[in-house]
This record gives C-alpha cells, structure tokens and sequence, in this order.
C-alpha cells in the first residue's frame, strides 16, 4: 500500500524515533509499504518518520544510483540491488575527509542543495529478521544510510545547511509545508488549511 509521505513542517520530523521490538503490530506489512511508498515517489531510501511514525526504521535501495555513469564499474555492482532494512540503528563512526554531495529528500520536494558528510560510516542495526549487524559502508551508500539515519534522529537535511542557505530557501520551505507545491506522490501537508 502506498503511504502518504509527510512533508517538511510536520513535527514528527523533528522527533528522535524509539526503538522497536520484534511484537511491533504488522513489521513486515508496514516494511512492505515503505518500500512500495518509497518505490512510486522514486526515492532510495525512506524513514518511518516519513510516514509520520517515529520509530528507528528505514530502508534503502540504492539500485538507481548503479546507472550513474560517473561511477566506477566496481561501484556500479555494488550498488545495484543494495536494498536493506535498518531497525534500530545506531552509527558508531564516520569517518574520512567530509565530501559534498546534491541532496534531495522525499519530504521536501523540489529543494535539493549540497550536503557535507563523512565517506566512511560503521552501523549497528538489526535486519527484518531482527539478525544484529555491524557493517561498513563508505560512498553513495554511506551517504543514503546518513540521510535516512538522521531522520530517524530527527535531523533534516537542510538543518545542515549554512545560515545563508537556510535564509534563500526559507519560503519554499513554508510553501512546502502549506502544499503549495506540485509533486506527483501521495504527500501530507502539516501547514494545509483544514476543509471545512
């Protein structure tokens, strides 16, 4: 099932999510639906969050960046069909020289600006199994982990901009979170005058 995916404004954004057990109601439907969600708003990755539920659960598939030709071939394989579920995510270290990557993010559509992160990251999470990992990333694959691990701990994108880059995109922001925007997914708008 296709979720509505909450928009920029929306305070469960700003929540850090709570840990989840193997007895949350319906994981495996609700993980389902995020992929679909994810899939039919072309995303590659999706926090619960996102779908106004503030738990420490996103997925990724990180397939479509494996048709960058600006990537080794190496890159591109591992790349394509790298799709996970992290429940209860922790990173324990980033490391290397920060890089700058065009970010965009479901819930803000139509904003995307550079974001500064570190290539290398080791997380500790648990699969759909509830199996416990730890595993290094480093690259585009990294970077999406950081993206989706910072929702689930209340952090957006853009709260990593400069000052002056938060000040230009401002109004788009608050037109974002009223609905005045076009985007072609299923979104919920915190700002949208109620219908009477």
């Amino acid at each position: 099932m296709i979720l509505p995916i909450v928009a920029y404004g929306d305070p469960v954004l700003k929540k850090v999510g709570e840990d989840i057990d193997q007895n949350y109601p319906d994981l495996n439907v609700l993980i389902d639906n995020m992929f679909e969600t994810m899939y039919n708003a072309y995303g590659v990755g999706l926090a619960a969050p996102q779908i106004g539920l503030p738990i420490r659960l996103f997925v990724i598939d990180a397939t479509p960046f494996s048709e960058d030709e600006d990537l080794t071939a190496e890159e591109q394989d591992v790349l394509k069909g790298f799709k996970r579920v992290f429940i209860n995510a922790t990173i324990i270290k980033e490391e290397g020289e920060e890089w700058a990557f065009n970010e965009g993010c479901l819930s803000i559509p139509d904003v995307r600006e550079d974001v500064y992160r570190k290539p290398k990251v080791t997380i500790e999470y648990l699969d759909e199994n509830f199996q416990e990992k730890t595993e290094v990333f480093d690259g585009l694959i990294a970077r999406v982990i950081q993206h989706e691990y910072d929702h689930i701990e209340g952090v957006l994108f853009t709260d990593k901009l400069s000052v002056l880059k938060k000040r230009l995109i401002k109004g788009r922001l608050a037109n974002i979170s009223k609905g005045k925007i076009n985007v072609d997914y299923r979104m919920r708008f915190p700002a949208q005058k109620k219908k009477r």
